[in-house]
C-alpha cells in the first residue's frame, strides 16, 4: 500500500472480491484506413521539389506513422471502455455488500468518486502494456465510440490526444467534493482478463 495516502476504513478484515476486469484485445480494434492516413500525410508534407518516388516514400512513411499513432489511441480507448464497464460492475457489487454500500456517493454516473477505482487499478499494479490508465479513461470520457481515423487530425494524433484525455480525466476526478474515497488495495481482489478470458492478473 502506498504511503502518504488516506484510504477509507472498511470494517473487518474480509478480502472483498470484485468482478473481473475484462479487457478487449487490441486485435479487435477497427481496421486502420490507410487511405485516410495517406490523405492526411499529403496535407502535412510541404511542397518541395523532390523526385516523385522520394515524395511517395515520405508520404507512405508518414501515413504509417499516423496509422501507428491511431492504433495507440484505439488501444487506450479500448482500455478506457473496459475500465468504465468494470466500474459499473463494481458499483453493483458495492451496493450488494453492507460493508461497502456507503463508500460510494449515490450520485448518477459518472460521479467523480468513481475515479477511486482507477486509482485502485494503479495501486494494484495492473499491467497495461503501453497504456496510461488516466489517458485511457479520459479518452473514453471524451468519446462514446472510438473515432475513425479520418475524424482525427494529425495534430490530434501526434500531440493533442493524450493532453485532451488527461484534462478530461482530471476534470472528472476533481468534480468530487473532498476528493474520491480511496480504496485500500489490500482489501480487494479481482482478476484482469483479456477478451478470450485468459487470466492476466491474479
Amino acid at each position: 500500500m502506498r504511503t502518504g495516502r488516506e484510504y477509507v476504513n472498511i470494517p473487518g478484515n474480509k478480502m472483498h472480491e470484485l468482478p473481473p476486469l475484462l479487457v478487449r484485445r487490441v486485435s479487435s480494434a477497427p481496421q486502420v484506413d490507410l487511405a485516410s492516413a495517406i490523405l492526411e500525410a499529403e496535407e502535412m508534407l510541404p511542397e518541395v521539389d523532390v523526385e516523385e518516388t522520394l515524395l511517395e516514400r515520405r508520404k507512405m512513411d508518414l501515413a504509417l506513422t499516423l496509422a501507428e499513432q491511431y492504433r495507440g489511441l484505439i488501444a487506450h480507448w479500448q482500455w478506457g471502455e473496459s475500465i468504465v464497464e468494470w466500474i459499473r460492475q463494481c458499483e453493483i457489487t458495492f451496493q450488494s455488500e453492507s460493508a461497502l454500500r456507503d463508500l460510494l456517493h449515490p450520485d448518477v454516473w459518472p460521479h467523480a468518486s468513481r475515479s477511486s477505482f482507477v486509482i485502485l487499478l494503479a495501486d494494484k499494479h495492473v499491467t497495461t502494456p503501453g497504456v496510461a490508465l488516466e489517458t485511457a479513461v479520459g479518452l473514453r470520457l471524451t468519446f462514446r465510440q472510438p473515432p475513425p481515423i479520418d475524424c482525427c487530425s494529425s495534430e490530434f494524433l501526434f500531440c493533442l490526444n493524450s493532453s485532451i484525455a488527461g484534462s478530461a480525466y482530471k476534470a472528472w476526478a476533481r468534480m468530487s467534493a473532498g476528493g474520491p474515497a480511496l480504496l485500500p488495495p489490500d482489501r480487494f481482489h479481482f482478476d484482469v482478463l483479456d477478451s478470450d478470458f485468459q487470466s492476466v492478473l491474479q
